[in-house]
């Protein structure tokens, strides 16, 4: 019987020794580990090469803004502005109660011919119930009441609606005052465009209306961040028609914009920069925006509170200080009350948190005096 050989198995040949030395073997590992190199290499060389590109991007981007800034200074504007920035974005101004201010009327004015501002008025928590579906008649005859009324002026980004805001004008209120606030011109639903000469002129539009429906009830200037140098200049041309306010308080304020600009986050970047002043603070007085308050000190003559968190990174708590110190030594203000109030960083108040203090609504009854309720 014919018997056919069995095929040798695959690992041998046919007379019978191993297809596969250790050297061809030892030979296939080195060339897989070359290729796998040569894959890495390529992999590593074609990442390096897209952060060396994203890395040249970043410092053409970086070279190019300063130049950008001096060439088109309404750029810098928009940065001190901010006008642009609506947060929270979808908020109804028309509709405070949306925000919780169940005491509050919206309406608007024309501070100039075919320039409408937004406005809120927000009477005192305790008027609550009886504000509920009342016009604007209705509020404005409360402003002849005893309860005194804060002109509340504030700073760059977002509107009257913003939400440290609200929260300020609740604890406000609760503390028994009237908050009236606007959108300066360019702000929210007020039309036009901002300056910071168009946001002194609205804020006296609005103080002179508030002070033609007030009998002898004390009216309080409050301004915040940007709205301290609005505040500031304000106060200024009061006292220099010789009608001061009954009270002025800054919180966060700064010295003058140039010093703000200087300190701000935004310029950390640039700001050793050779020629940073050159480029970039040049920019902000070229559009006429100064907000020197340092210089406004001189001209006031009414009490002047400042209040000012240690932690706070946008407006730094030295400006504060310094602000302070150029008040207490000014001769207009002499015989007036002058005080600074600062929160510990461990507050956590920073920027824009200052009417979490339990110790605000006591700070201002100390300051102003005790409101009836």
């Amino acid at each position: 019987q014919r018997h056919e050989a069995e095929p040798p198995p695959p690992h041998l040949s046919a007379a019978g020794s191993p297809l596969y030395s250790e050297s061809n073997t030892l030979i296939c590992c080195l060339l897989t580990s070359q290729t796998v190199l040569s894959l890495t290499c390529l992999l590593r060389l074609g990442l390096l090469g897209k952060v060396k590109r994203f890395m040249l991007w970043l410092l053409v981007v970086y070279v190019s803004v300063p130049f950008l800034v001096k060439l088109c200074p309404s750029i810098q504007a928009k940065l001190v502005f901010l006008n642009f920035v609506r947060m929270p974005y979808f908020i109804d101004l028309k509709r405070p109660l949306d925000q919780g201010l169940n005491h509050t009327h919206n309406f608007y004015l024309e501070a100039e011919v075919g320039l409408r501002i937004g406005v809120w008025h927000t009477v005192p928590a305790h008027m609550w119930r009886e504000a509920q579906e009342k016009d604007g008649d209705w509020y404005d005859s409360m402003l002849s009441s005893t309860h005194p009324v804060i002109l509340y002026l504030h700073g760059n980004a977002g509107t009257r609606g913003g939400d440290h805001r609200v929260q300020l004008y609740k604890v406000l209120s609760s503390s028994g005052y009237h908050v009236v606030t606007f959108d300066y011109r360019g702000w929210g639903d007020s039309d036009g465009s901002p300056s910071e000469g168009g946001m002194t002129s609205d804020a006296l539009f609005m103080y002179d209306r508030l002070k033609q429906r007030l009998n002898k009830t004390p009216l309080y200037i409050w301004g915040h961040s940007l709205g301290t140098g609005v505040a500031t200049n304000l106060v200024r041309r009061l006292c220099d028609r010789g009608s001061p306010p009954d009270a002025l308080i800054l919180e966060s304020p700064f010295t003058n914009i140039r010093e703000e600009a200087r300190s701000h986050p935004f310029s950390m970047v640039y700001r050793f920069l050779p020629g940073f002043d050159w480029f970039f603070l040049d920019a902000i007085t070229a559009n006429n925006i100064r907000f020197a308050s340092d210089e406004n000190v001189n001209h006031i003559s009414c009490r002047l509170l400042i209040l000012h968190a240690e932690d706070d990174t946008v407006v730094p708590f030295h400006l504060g200080q310094k602000l302070y110190n150029m008040a207490a030594q000014s001769k207009s203000l002499s015989g007036h009350k002058v005080r600074f109030v600062s929160f510990p960083s461990s507050l956590s108040y920073r920027h824009k948190f200052i009417y979490r203090s339990p110790e605000l609504p006591n700070i201002l009854s100390d300051f102003l005096g005790t409101v009836s309720q």
